[in-house]
């Protein structure tokens, strides 16, 4: 028998949910004593943000031609 998957409807699109975390990381991170923690907090709330970013670009419209066209 195969384990059911947990799926979840989500209120907010993935752009939307990565820029709330990184916020919040960004919060927790000013409130944490300089070191190796906060600074692996900030990297990750970064990389959120990219991450927000690419997902928003692969997604526009004018993207869509480009791979209909034979991009990659």
């Amino acid at each position: 028998m195969t384990a059911k998957r947990n799926r979840t409807k989500h209120d907010q699109s993935l752009q939307q949910r990565l820029l709330k975390w990184a916020e919040n990381a960004r919060d927790r991170a000013r409130r944490m004593p300089p070191g190796k923690d906060r600074e692996m907090l900030l990297r990750r709330a970064k990389q959120s943000e990219v991450t927000s970013s690419l997902t928003q670009w692969l997604t526009a419209p004018g993207i869509q031609g480009y791979r209909e066209r034979g991009g990659s």
